[in-house]
């Protein structure tokens, strides 16, 4: 059993968690964690799909440090200046890489999300809060892979009388896509309104209206809870003792690292490779149990 395995509320409280912690850390030490643990739990899920979008994010992730860099003219240690004459400075490059970090990161956090919450679990968290805004959810999960696959077929069909998203000049071919790309909207409309339409005819919107869910929170969420729980308290600890501050204007100063600090970066980075690490344990445990047969 792996974390998808686990229930609802703990995927949630996780996946919460680290995304907030991402956007929030600036520290190049927690940023570097989060990115880190995002990666390899990502390819841990997605495999060389993943591995394919980390390659596409890392370069756009040094364009926009340069583009940033260029533009943004922050700190005071300058190291050259660009072709039109501003100053390129130390400190807006690199808060430049830390943007770009913080948005890959949580990027690949959120493909993460993709693959361990299915639209049951979306359903169990949030139909009883609002029904509306599940089936909301649950219908645009649905409907993203469904783009994909009609997109693949419209462009297929098209290829059959020349006019394909990668047939003649630049030209046509910019046609071809525009004319893809319509034909695509117009499906995803009529789709999304029959789906509208067949949820409210199965009485979707009545008031009482329950789901029906196969989750159990047992003792091994509540071990999973407790365990993440206490990482979490190391790091509010890491946040109130001020180890998770930096400054990047006008000089990059960020508070001195202790024997404490390295006990903060630790408890941080168990947090975040605590769903890999449960699911490389599940799988050890599987293999034994399958050799002793």
């Amino acid at each position: 059993m792996g974390f998808e395995k686990s229930h609802p509320a703990v995927n949630f409280i996780f996946f919460s968690a680290v995304i907030v912690g991402t956007i929030l850390f600036q520290h190049p030490v927690f940023l570097v964690i989060s990115f880190l643990c995002a990666i390899a739990y990502s390819i841990k899920r997605n495999r060389w799909k993943a591995v394919r979008f980390h390659c596409i994010l890392l370069p756009l992730v040094a364009a926009f440090a340069l583009y940033y860099s260029s533009y943004t003219h922050v700190g005071g240690t300058v190291l050259q200046q660009n072709m039109i004459g501003n100053n390129m400075t130390l400190e807006s490059v690199v808060y430049g890489f830390v943007l770009g970090f913080v948005v890959a990161g949580v990027l690949i956090w959120f493909s993460c999300v993709h693959s361990v919450f299915t639209t049951d679990k979306v359903i169990y968290l949030f139909g009883k809060i609002s029904p509306r805004l599940s089936l909301f959810l649950v219908i645009l999960l649905r409907m993203l892979p469904r783009i994909k696959k009609e997109a693949r077929k419209i462009n297929t069909a098209q290829q059959g009388i020349g006019r394909g998203a990668n047939q003649g000049n630049l030209w046509q071919r910019t046609g071809n896509c525009i004319r893809i790309f319509s034909t695509l909207i117009t499906w995803t409309i009529d789709s999304m309104t029959t789906a509208s339409e067949s949820m409210r005819s199965r009485g979707s919107s009545l008031r009482g209206r329950k789901a029906f869910s196969i989750y159990r929170f047992d003792n091994r969420d509540r071990a999973y809870v407790i365990a993440m729980f206490g990482c979490l308290t190391l790091t509010l600890m890491a946040v109130l003792l001020q180890q998770t501050d930096i400054i990047y204007d006008p000089r990059i100063i960020m508070t001195p690292v202790t024997t404490m600090s390295y006990v903060f970066y630790i408890g941080y980075a168990v947090f975040c490779l605590m769903p890999l690490m449960l699911e490389l344990w599940t799988e050890y445990r599987f293999k034994k149990a399958r050799r002793s047969l």
